[in-house]
């Protein structure tokens, strides 16, 4: 028996957005932090392929122990998964000794609607 859960998929209507889209009217002080946190989040290379695994792994969760081959220790990976998790960007779940960690797909649908906007023409 499996203890796998289903996720339910997320509609447009219930994305998070944490700030407008980058054509639709200046960014409050608040917003801005937020934007820049998680953009920050994903500014460093390690942090962006950790990222990138637990996007692109199949069932799109990641066992910490999938994804540890970025070139760093295992503590170093640690700490990158952390400040993932700070900026709203990953959440995780530990099952037994490892932790799974899972895109948050409403920050993510949230920051491709920050800067979709910015891609429009005139």
């Amino acid at each position: 028996m499996s203890n796998a859960k289903v996720l339910p998929l997320l509609e447009p209507d219930n994305v998070a957005a944490c700030c407008p889209p980058l054509n639709e009217r200046p960014m409050s002080a608040e917003e801005a932090e937020v934007a820049a946190r998680m953009f920050k989040a994903l500014g460093d290379p390690v942090r962006l392929r950790l990222f990138s695994a637990v996007a692109s792994h199949e069932g799109g969760e990641a066992c910490v122990c999938d994804i540890s081959d970025v070139g760093v220790s295992q503590p170093t990976v640690s700490h990158h998964l952390k400040k993932l998790k700070e900026a709203g960007l990953l959440s995780s779940e530990r099952r037994g000794t490892w932790v799974y960690y899972r895109v948050e797909p409403s920050v993510v649908a949230a920051m491709g609607a920050l800067l979709a906007g910015a891609t429009t023409t005139a």
